[in-house]
């Protein structure tokens, strides 16, 4: 199943605590510190990998906690350090704090963060013996951590992204060109997870993002849209797809339709807005009036200054 939210709560391994100790030499009479200090505790590490990709995992298991260091032994001998704890997310994973900013952003494979540094280890009694304490009794105490939650967010990386309202197209195009197998239907809202497919061209490949339909409205939530706006984000390029089948049936104005997805974008994130883009006018072979789709065609291209391809 996709998932694209998780909330957890994380915690680092607490420090080893050192340790009271003395060695006796053999004439009885003198004593040596010996007690060792205590080893760290453990990181909490945040690390994307190709192999993953959706958050699904995080629905069940929300609290991770990283291996506490061991305390300092006899004969000045340190205590372990605590293993560190590696939390698997998917490329394009975005970290953010419980105010809502943004720690990380891992968009690379191997991108990773210590989002929990391990507490330190206690020094133990001989790591304080100086010229004028020689035979110190006491050690330090480990280093407590506190617990904590962050929110994990996935953006999906895809080379072009299909965006349009519901039910134009964007799913059966994706099952053409690529091998994804999107639920397809002909009914609105079909689609209610991003699908990903990978389009072969002679020696080259790209990567396109199926994205659940958008309506208007959709950068203040309606419809779940600002969920679904934030997977386009990483895409280099976006494929404005428009329902041909508007035309033959004067339903609503396809031209009108191009209008509000551009500035539903546009409301979301301007920097979004600045992409490039195309034009694809779907679903072609329904329309009998080649005139009026070739005047809409005409009309959509001196309008964005974009290519408009006819599908």
């Amino acid at each position: 199943m996709f998932l694209d939210e998780a909330k957890i709560n994380v915690k680092a391994g607490n420090g080893g605590n050192g340790m009271v100790a003395f060695f006796n030499l053999k004439d009885g009479r003198k004593k040596v510190p010996s007690g060792g200090s205590g080893g760290k505790g453990g990181n909490v590490i945040i690390k994307a990998y190709e192999n993953i990709s959706t958050l699904y995992g995080f629905k069940k298991k929300i609290h991770f906690k990283a291996e506490n260091g061991k305390h300092g032994q006899s004969n000045n001998k340190k205590g372990e350090d605590g293993k560190d704890l590696i939390i698997r997310v998917p490329v394009g994973t975005i970290v953010k704090d419980n105010r809502g900013e943004i720690v990380a952003d891992l968009n690379k494979a191997g991108d990773k963060i210590i989002i929990a540094e391990g507490g330190t280890g206690g020094r133990g009694n001989a790591s304080f013996v100086s010229s004028r304490r020689r035979f110190p009794a006491f050690a330090e105490i480990g280093e407590k951590t506190e617990d904590f939650w962050i929110n994990l967010e996935l953006r999906l990386i895809a080379d072009v992204s299909l965006v349009g309202f519901p039910n134009c197209g964007k799913s059966t195009i994706i099952s053409r060109i690529s091998a994804a197998k999107p639920k397809i239907a002909d009914y609105p809202f079909t689609t209610l997870t991003p699908n990903l497919g990978v389009v072969s061209v002679y020696d080259d490949n790209f990567v396109v993002a199926d994205v659940p339909g958008l309506v208007k409205g959709a950068h203040r939530g309606v419809g779940l849209g600002d969920k679904f706006l934030r997977h386009i984000t990483r895409s280099f390029l976006l494929a404005l797809v428009l329902d041909g089948e508007r035309i033959m049936d004067n339903r609503e104005d396809i031209v009108e339709t191009f209008n509000i997805l551009r500035e539903e974008i546009r409301l979301y994130n301007i920097d979004l807005y600045k992409k490039d883009y195309i034009v694809l006018i779907n679903k072609i072979d329904l329309i009998s009036d080649n005139d009026k789709l070739s005047k809409i065609k005409k009309i959509l291209e001196q309008k964005s200054g974009k290519s408009v391809f006819l599908i």
